[in-house]
């Protein structure tokens, strides 16, 4: 079994105060012995959360978070699969007027296409994602 975490779950993790290692440890802590990763969509939200820092010790230690984080944990990216069953969900969701932000659906495809759950915070967003375990964190 496996987690894709979600960056809300690292988001308030760093600001705890946590490094990035310490930050995984609490979670494995929380779900137990399970291989943690993230979706590049987590890095990309991750990076734009570094460049909107509002003071530049701030800046540097959200990018320091990042490197550790990337080397910590596997990253695994947007699939020619990923996206197409990310397309095919978003055209059916919409056509039942239900509306998933384009990085949560992704990050949710990368879950389900790997067989791992969806570690998050932002439970309104993926649940709406069929067939996705997700684990509140």
């Amino acid at each position: 079994m496996g987690l894709i975490l979600d960056s809300s779950v690292l988001v308030a993790r760093e600001r705890q105060g946590k490094n990035a290692r310490q930050a995984l440890e609490s979670v494995v802590q929380d779900i137990g012995d399970a291989e943690v990763a993230i979706s590049v969509i987590t890095l990309i939200e991750l990076a734009h959360g570094a460049a909107r820092a509002n003071t530049p010790e701030r800046k540097s230690k959200r990018e320091t978070f990042i490197q550790e984080l990337v080397t910590a944990v596997p990253v695994h990216p947007v699939t020619t699969s990923i996206a197409l069953r990310a397309g095919f969900l978003d055209g059916q969701n919409r056509a039942r007027g239900n509306q998933v932000p384009l990085p949560d659906l992704l990050i949710a495809v990368t879950a389900l296409e790997l067989g791992y759950d969806v570690g998050t915070a932002n439970l309104r967003d993926f649940e709406r994602v069929a067939g996705l375990r997700i684990v509140r964190m």
